[in-house]
């Protein structure tokens, strides 16, 4: 996976082999998907590279984080629990998903005719973030560690693909993320992860 922001932009997530090629979802959407970055980046979001995606943060807190599919493109919030939504467009990222956080476009004209919208809604998740605001605690038979979490919220098909496993493979997750003390070492794991959480096995499976 790409860990150089100016990559996603020009040659896509790095993530599966259509990468930096003319059939990467990110070549498609490129001028939406810029034209999301300069929103976030005038709203005074600090930009980095997160799970190979664009991940916006303010006051040490993750935001919102970009993504490309064949059929959309999409800025999704972190702690979508939070959001209000008066207007109505936040979608949930994929069935896994608890809440709607996700804001999908089909056109890359689609950004600037909802630019305000979405502008609004980032001051929203960045006041939650400088008063330390998060969403309560739901029971969950698993513990999620945080990092975990968000990347589930921001990859569906890695949401998907976590939640059919059985409690046991996912327990081998939380445990083996758990062991780790660093949150850059959890998210480097999560990254490892990916294929064999989309291949159904558990952490200590070949």
């Amino acid at each position: 996976m790409i860990t150089d922001i100016e990559d996603y932009f020009s040659k896509g997530c790095g993530r599966c082999e259509r990468f930096a090629t003319p059939d990467c979802s990110t070549r498609q959407w490129h001028a939406g998907l810029t034209q999301l970055r300069l929103i976030c980046l005038d709203a005074g979001l600090v930009e980095t590279v997160k799970w190979g995606h664009p991940c916006y943060m303010h006051a040490d807190r993750n935001i919102v984080i970009l993504g490309a599919f064949r059929d959309d493109f999409r800025i999704s919030f972190f702690n979508a629990a939070l959001m209000k939504d008066p207007e109505g467009i936040l979608q949930k990222q994929g069935p896994g998903a608890r809440h709607a956080g996700t804001i999908r476009f089909s056109q890359n004209t689609q950004v600037a005719e909802s630019e305000s919208i979405i502008t609004s809604y980032l001051a929203e998740a960045m006041a939650y973030a400088e008063d330390g605001i998060k969403p309560a605690k739901e029971q969950r038979e698993l513990e999620l560690p945080d990092e975990l979490a968000e990347a589930l919220e921001s990859d569906a098909e890695l949401a998907n693909a976590f939640h059919t496993l059985t409690p046991g493979r996912q327990k081998s997750y939380v445990i083996n993320l758990n062991a780790a003390k660093k949150s850059a070492t959890r998210i480097a794991r999560i990254a490892k992860f990916r294929s064999k959480i989309l291949a159904g096995k558990g952490a200590m499976e070949r």
